[in-house]
């Protein structure tokens, strides 16, 4: 294998203008095109912003170009596409105590404790415990948090973001007591008791008392998440529900060159944000594509809000309903076509995608290419697979697959967990998939998307164990899902997500060629380069 360190790679030779004059030539690399052949080539040209030619070394004879990149034989793929990802909240979490890997409630209490010592705030929050990964896996009770922290309100979101665990005085603050209901979330309680848990839309009660982030610190945050993707080869990223104002400050920023990721935002299904954009009538530019709703219509599997058919089986007593009902679900999804919009929704339990699909399939049933998008997709019934056709794209976390490897089948049993994570299955039906993470559920990186999808293990071999194999993917099957495939599912085909003449150029150098090396050094892969419109947005100098 080749290898060479950025200051190499990078060598720019400066040429005089001629008739043939370009920006960038890249040669020498092993360039994965990503085109509906996927054709390979050793070099290509960039003029404004876009890729002009793609071919072989014949290009550098034929272009006199301003700056030339000899890529000494590494590989180059077209900018890496998150499918699925919280690209403001990923920002936002440097604000909150970090309680991943955390192993305990009291563990938890230590990390709050020295976050707020070191950040001074009165309302604590914090992000990322599992009490899945405990020795006694079960939700937790408030009444640590209420003993450590008696006159300060504390929220602590799960990992997966469908639970908050908050004290008394929290609960206090927005008026949560014991005969408090609420409709597509459940309040539990223990003895009769609140337990300060809160699963789906329960957690909406707490809203109003949650301090908003001010201005400055949402642009931080976008900015420092930005950072986070160049650095881990993404140039677009899909941010799943969004707020009408949280969109409009992205297009602000973008405007300004402060942000440059390209970002395609589903509008979060609230009125006022479907009210403003279906009136707009959305946003498409370079950098900004609102077309797409997010719907949500059940929980997690990991904190059993995920709507199954019947009872968990490590819970038999106990089954989540859907967060909306069927006919709410056939209104939005008319609405939203009626609108001429995209809808992607978020469906995990195998009775939430049945439904999702059953509401498809019939308001989708004359139109020609739709593309609406199932999100997660998780959990699907043998007798629902079929349900899924090319008018309907699987929005799948291959990571997602090996996290929940240790519990998934004691939520599962034996029988559902056959319908579970089963990407190659849905690509059969639906002839494509659209691969992402959920970041930051799970971590930002597609190298991680990549080695999950291919061999159904963890990248951290904790486990040492594989999840299904006959539903592992295909090298080639997994860049395209996370290039050409997920551009396709943004109606974004047509200018990205392939290097191809006439689209943007944005590409990734690797320092090892994923799809030829050894499974056991894909772990190992690193972004040496990361390109948006011909221009380095990252570079490792290391």
């Amino acid at each position: 294998m080749k290898k060479a360190s950025l200051s190499l790679l990078l060598i720019l030779l400066v040429f005089s203008s001629c008739s043939k004059q370009v920006d960038l030539l890249v040669h020498n690399a092993i360039v994965y095109t990503a085109n509906k052949d996927f054709d390979k080539a050793t070099a290509f040209v960039v003029k404004n912003g876009r890729f002009l030619e793609v071919g072989g070394e014949e290009l550098v004879e034929k272009y006199k170009p301003v700056s030339v990149v000899d890529a000494r034989g590494l590989p180059v793929y077209p900018g890496f596409i998150d499918s699925h990802c919280h690209l403001l909240e990923l920002g936002l979490n440097q604000f909150k105590a970090n309680l991943r890997g955390t192993k305990s409630i009291e563990e938890i209490v230590d990390r709050l404790k020295k976050h707020q010592a070191t950040s001074g705030q009165n309302f604590i929050q914090g992000i990322g415990w599992d009490h899945n990964d405990w020795e006694i896996a079960e939700l937790p009770d408030n009444q640590k948090l209420n003993e450590a922290f008696p006159d300060n309100p504390v929220l602590i979101e799960r990992v997966d973001g469908h639970v908050l665990l908050a004290n008394k005085k929290a609960l206090d603050m927005a008026a949560v007591d014991e005969t408090k209901k609420i409709e597509g979330g459940q309040i539990i309680k223990k003895k009769g008791r609140l337990s300060g848990i809160l699963i789906d839309n329960a957690r909406h009660l707490l809203d109003p008392i949650i301090p908003k982030f001010n201005r400055e610190q949402q642009i931080q945050a976008l900015i420092t998440a930005q950072n986070i993707c160049f650095e881990n080869g993404l140039t677009t990223v899909d941010q799943a529900g969004i707020s009408k104002d949280e969109i409009l400050l992205i297009d602000s920023l973008q405007n300004k060159d402060l942000i440059k990721l390209r970002v395609y935002a589903m509008i979060e299904n609230k009125k006022e944000s479907l009210d403003f954009f279906f009136d707009k009538g959305g946003i498409k530019n370079n950098y900004l594509n609102v077309n797409a709703v997010k719907v949500y219509v059940d929980g997690a599997l990991g904190s059993r809000g995920a709507a199954l058919k019947e009872n968990y089986s490590d819970a038999p007593n106990h089954n989540a309903l859907p967060i909306i009902s069927k006919d709410s679900l056939n209104s939005i999804a008319q609405l939203v076509l009626d609108n001429s919009f995209q809808m992607n929704t978020h469906a995990i339990g195998d009775a939430a995608n049945q439904m999702v699909l059953d509401t498809y399939n019939v308001v989708l049933s004359a139109i020609e290419d739709p593309r609406w998008r199932i999100e997660h997709a998780q959990v699907i019934a043998k007798e629902d697979i079929s349900k899924f056709n090319p008018k309907i794209i699987p929005s799948v976390q291959p990571s997602h697959a090996v996290s929940d490897m240790e519990w998934a089948k004691q939520r599962l049993g034996d029988e559902r967990i056959k319908g579970a994570y089963a990407y190659k299955d849905l690509l059969d039906w639906s002839g494509v998939l659209a691969l992402g993470t959920d970041f930051p559920v799970e971590n930002v990186s597609p190298i991680n998307t990549f080695y999950a999808a291919v061999t159904r293990e963890s990248i951290m071999g904790a486990s040492q164990k594989v999840f299904q194999m006959k539903n592992a993917l295909s090298r080639y099957e997994t860049l395209m899902g996370m290039t050409h495939w997920a551009a396709y599912a943004n109606f974004e085909d047509k200018e990205k997500g392939s290097i191809e003449a006439g689209k943007f150029a944005d590409f990734v150098f690797l320092d090892r060629d994923i799809m030829t090396i050894d499974i056991e050094e894909l772990p190992l892969a690193r972004v040496v380069a990361t390109i948006l419109n011909g221009k380095i947005v990252f570079s490792n100098r290391l």
